[in-house]
């Protein structure tokens, strides 16, 4: 008898694995320096005040504080974080 295997299992196996992308941290919610705000494809969010952009345009905290989500020019999704009193 022949071994080969039926063709549906050997044309399947070719899913890649799931990227993990969205909002990490959410408005409202503390961060540490350098946490990872969101993780996306191009910019759906931009960076505010004490926000960097990765190359792969991932937000990520510059400072400790608090994250916040609000609209800027061109009514364009802008995230910032307000630095915590330095007690």
């Amino acid at each position: 008898m022949a071994h080969k295997k039926g063709v549906g299992s050997s044309k399947n196996g070719r899913e890649s694995a799931s990227q993990r992308l969205g909002v990490k941290i959410w408005g409202g919610q503390t961060c540490v320096a350098g946490n990872i705000i969101v993780r996306q494809r191009g910019t759906v969010h931009y960076p505010g005040k004490n926000v960097g952009m990765g190359k792969d345009h991932t937000l990520y905290a510059l400072v400790d504080g608090v994250v916040s989500f609000h609209r800027g020019s061109r009514d364009r999704s802008v995230v910032s974080v307000a630095p915590e009193a330095e007690a």
